[in-house]
């Protein structure tokens, strides 16, 4: 007999509105991976990075939409992972579940890491780690009051991005247009083809910044695991994913065209970030010190984000799963999964610890590491999709108001593409390790199967009952 889901899983509260939901989206697409990975990719690419970006973004967009379609079809538990668990089995939610924990915990830990270098720049006498772990308890505070002040504050780190590349963005094409400033006298469009043409290292440079590049994507995703803490989600998660590529377009396509275009691509140079670079170039008084708050911003945003608050919920969804302990699944009076705040905050405490010693290459390791992992909840999600339109087609289940174009083409033209990331990844030493790593954790993944199989198997999978506040914000 199937057991019903415990009672916690009818906990949540829809705490996130409209703005807090659409800044989400927007955040979870803006983080380290442009504000620092796009300095190496253009040293590595030039121009031709662009175009990187432009199929990379359009190929999580079509993930979005089935993503979409599976939100509006119900509400799961877990978002992705319950619909892993639901059309392909328990145990691709277990391994769903526990694969995305570990990806946003390295995250986290990297986000950390980087948020004490970039106070360095202000108090050089104060230690990286110190740094990290006053960011780390700020943080761990703030998730564990509610999902509500939760939202408030990516909120605010998603508008202190927005506003920064939007102003970067308006301030180049002023350079372009007007001449101003110590860049005025060499900037051009021109720059994006003449040193050297548009693929100046030819195409297979550009390919190789792939892992990169869908790093700093990571994150979008975010939106199916707010769905079930969003109000009027039929409404707003599609409105959120409708408009990535637009967000697409003017974050990552625009803010690198106008960067590159005001300063030739040979300026730049792996491990600075290009954003600083150019406002050095430009001349702006206090240039530098804006971005470094930008990117300290990104670096707590995504750790906000990604490492406690989607960890989280994660964790919780495989207590309420039967994926792990069933404590997981708790809520205390404010829907706030406090156990599983504590397990992720302390995880990556130790991750404060162990990056203090990590090698210069730790970021990049890490970063593949991310992509590996995510490459994996991603194809999760396209399968997912295409299991559940064939019970849509069998008349098993009913069609979502939302749906995903041209499908199970789209979804196999993503497959194939993602398949062609994971040979790039191999293809270098310095990213090769991600797979070692995938493999390793994939094993521990098997190892723990048979301790867990039991009782995931007793839960259903359920539409998960949101407890509506007594008053809206």
């Amino acid at each position: 007999m199937v057991a019903k889901l415990p009672d916690q899983a009818e906990g949540y509260q829809r705490g996130l509105g409209t703005r807090q939901i659409q800044m989400l989206a927007i955040g979870g697409t803006i983080g380290t991976g442009l504000f620092l990975g796009a300095g190496e990719n253009i040293a590595k690419a030039g121009p031709s990075l662009v175009l990187t970006y432009a199929v990379a973004g359009l190929m999580l967009f079509f993930v979005m939409r089935a993503l979409g379609e599976l939100l509006t079809y119900r509400h799961a538990e877990g978002g992705f992972a319950g619909y892993a668990r639901e059309f392909l089995g328990p145990f691709w939610g277990y391994a769903t579940t526990w694969t995305y924990w570990i990806i946003w915990v390295t995250t986290g830990m990297a986000e950390l890491t980087a948020a004490g270098k970039y106070v360095q720049k202000w108090l050089p006498g104060v230690e990286q780690w110190q740094t990290a772990l006053v960011a780390l308890i700020v943080l761990f505070v703030v998730n564990l009051i509610s999902v509500k002040v939760f939202g408030e504050l990516e909120f605010w780190f998603a508008m202190i991005k927005v506003a920064a590349i939007v102003m970067m963005i308006l301030v180049g094409i002023g350079v372009l247009v007007f001449g101003f400033s110590d860049a005025g006298k060499t900037a051009s469009v021109s720059n994006l083809w003449d040193q050297g043409g548009f693929f100046p290292e030819g195409v297979g440079p550009m390919l190789m910044t792939l892992q990169m590049v869908m790093f700093a994507y990571l994150g979008v995703e975010l939106v199916g695991v707010t769905a079930s803490e969003a109000r009027d989600p039929e409404k707003n998660i599609p409105r959120a994913i409708n408009a990535l590529p637009v967000r697409f377009a003017l974050f990552y396509l625009g803010s690198l065209l106008v960067i590159m275009a005001v300063v030739p691509w040979t300026a730049f140079k792996g491990g600075a970030s290009p954003f600083v670079l150019a406002f050095d170039k430009i001349g702006i008084p206090g240039g530098g010190d804006i971005v470094n708050f930008v990117v300290l911003t990104a670096a707590l945003s995504s750790c906000n984000a990604g490492g406690l608050y989607s960890t989280s919920r994660m964790l919780r969804t495989a207590g309420v799963n039967g994926d792990g302990p069933q404590a997981l699944a708790r809520l205390n009076g404010r829907s706030v999964p406090v156990l599983t705040v504590v397990i992720s905050a302390l995880v990556m405490g130790v991750g404060v610890v162990v990056n203090a010693v990590v090698p210069d290459k730790a970021f990049e390791y890490i970063t593949s590491v991310s992509t590996g992992g995510a490459l994996l909840v991603w194809t999760v999600i396209l399968v997912a999709h295409m299991a559940y339109r064939r019970k849509v087609a069998a008349g098993v289940l009913p069609k979502a108001p939302y749906r995903m174009p041209w499908a199970p083409y789209t979804n196999w033209l993503v497959l194939a593409f993602f398949a062609f990331v994971t040979v790039t990844i191999a293809w270098e030493a310095d990213t090769r390790v991600a797979l070692y790593v995938m493999a390793g954790w994939f094993v521990i993944i098997l190892a723990g199967w048979p301790l867990v199989w039991r009782n995931s198997q007793r839960v259903a999978p359920a539409d998960v009952a949101i407890a509506e506040e007594s008053s809206t914000a």
